[in-house]
């Protein structure tokens, strides 16, 4: 069993993740820019922003201090729909910074330590990203960014050990997803603890042979 470090700690997913690797014995590190998340399954790093290269470093380094780092999967992120002719090129640009540059600076700031324990990247993109729809311009393209930055870094650290993966899921069964689209469907989407799994599957051994893989996630959608 090995250390993960996962952002985006203290949201739906990201404790579900963060839930199901410590029951499968893993240490676990949440990071998030809440000052809290009780009841988490390891220790939190709380009031970190990953939107800053700073952030992360700082966050590496505490992390870091105290033991080997053998995956991270990066959770952060966001989602708003708007479209082009009414929304703003603000949203494009926040988008950017919390779904693109969370996983690269987080990534960055771990390089080094999931180098020496030829650990793994898991990224969360959206299936989104094989096709925008109405409203989905800023977020598809920022989840687009992130199938190509894990492309990218899987090449990059294919030869030093580490895999770097993503998972694109559909709509996620979470309480705000039922609130802004009812549940009629949500029997349909993807739970938590079901990409929780898949996620663990691409941290561990068994996935050894998988690196730079956008895999879809996307339940009866």
């Amino acid at each position: 069993m090995g250390h993960i470090v996962v952002t985006g700690a203290a949201g739906i997913l990201g404790s579900a993740v963060a839930k199901l690797l410590a029951d499968k014995g893993h240490t676990v590190t949440g990071l998030d820019l809440a000052a809290d998340a009780p009841g988490f399954p390891g220790s939190f790093i709380g009031g970190t922003d990953l939107t800053s290269a700073a952030g992360a470093d700082a966050a590496a380094a505490r992390i870091t201090a105290s033991g080997a780092v053998d995956g991270l999967v990066n959770v952060a992120g966001g989602f708003r729909w708007e479209t082009i002719a009414d929304g703003t090129p603000e949203s494009w640009e926040f988008l950017h910074k919390i779904n693109v540059m969370t996983a690269l600076h987080t990534s960055r700031a771990l390089l080094s330590a999931l180098i020496e324990s030829k650990g793994a990247i898991v990224n969360v993109g959206a299936a989104a990203t094989l096709k925008a729809g109405l409203g989905m311009g800023a977020y598809t393209a920022s989840k687009s960014g992130v199938a190509r930055l894990t492309e990218s870094l899987a090449e990059e650290l294919k030869d030093k050990g580490v895999r770097v993966n993503a998972v694109l899921p559909s709509i996620i069964d979470t309480p705000a997803n039922r609130a802004d689209m009812g549940e009629g469907d949500a029997p349909k989407w993807v739970k938590p603890g079901e990409l929780a799994e898949v996620i663990a599957f691409l941290l561990s051994p068994g996935a050894s042979a998988v690196t730079g893989a956008t895999i879809p996630v996307t339940g009866r959608v």
